[in-house]
């Protein structure tokens, strides 16, 4: 069986959050928060928030164990860009552009699953 959770709208860069995202894939879900904890980074405490959620879905909606939930698929797709302006000399304007992403973990409790 699989969980499943997705964090939209994350204002962080893709390329920021894909570092924390290899980090974790293939792990067990023990695994995976001890590393993310030990991160200093605000990318890792958005990518542990996403699988905590992946692993409460699991255990609420399909009755699995979390001692034996394993990272099968996690995944940083790329956003909308924000655009914003910022104002420069002589009336002029620059265009500023915030990237956003999206987060996608999926856990599992069966052995090998999407390995």
């Amino acid at each position: 069986m699989e969980a499943r959770a997705v964090a939209k709208w994350i204002h962080r860069g893709p390329r920021k959050t894909r570092k924390f995202i290899e980090l974790i894939r293939g792990c067990t879900v023990d695994e995976a928060r001890a590393i993310l904890e030990a991160q200093a980074s605000p990318a890792a405490a958005d990518v542990l928030s996403c699988l905590n959620s992946a692993v409460a879905n699991g255990e609420n909606n399909h009755g699995m164990d979390p001692d034996e939930m394993v990272v099968v698929t996690a995944v940083v797709d790329e956003g909308p860009r924000m655009r914003r302006l910022r104002p420069r000399a002589r009336g002029r304007a620059d265009i500023q552009r915030r990237p956003t992403c999206h987060i996608t973990v999926v856990v599992s409790d069966e052995a090998g699953a999407g390995l």
